[in-house]
């Protein structure tokens, strides 16, 4: 007589489920990890020197230039015509790192002139360009 069977003959299914091999599983797995684990853990104890790690970061100046509605140029509040201003992008364009161009305009400014003082600003080398503006309160 078998165990756990409902009828006599034996091509029947056995729906009881054999344990044997998941326990011998587990317990290899068991001894597997409880000689490994020593193993991980071994370190040996240094005094290490600390260092810091913060870079020496060096912000770029900013350079103003200014427009008003004749079209006058002021160069950090130094007026200048186009050729000092194409002469100065070109020694601006040549400093590490790089300054940043700010333009400010006047309301009433063509914007022809301000788009000659960018393409300027392109040729001579200078690839950071900003616009200024002053907002207003409605």
């Amino acid at each position: 007589m078998g165990m756990g069977s409902l009828s006599d003959t034996d091509d029947d299914f056995n729906p009881e489920i054999n344990t044997t091999p998941l326990v011998d599983v587990m317990l290899v797995l068991l001894i597997i990890f409880i000689i490994t684990i020593p193993v991980i853990n071994h370190s040996v104890k240094i005094d290490l020197p600390r260092a810091t790690n913060q870079r020496d970061e060096i912000k770029p100046e900013n350079i103003n230039l200014s427009i008003d509605a004749q079209g006058l140029m002021y160069w950090n509040n130094e007026t200048i015509d186009a050729a000092q201003m194409n002469a100065r992008i070109a020694e601006a364009s040549k400093k590490t790192p790089q300054p940043e161009l700010h333009i400010r305009a006047e309301r009433t400014t063509q914007y022809e002139k301000i788009v000659e003082i960018m393409a300027a600003a392109q040729s001579g080398g200078l690839s950071k360009i900003g616009f200024i503006t002053d907002p207003q309160d409605k």
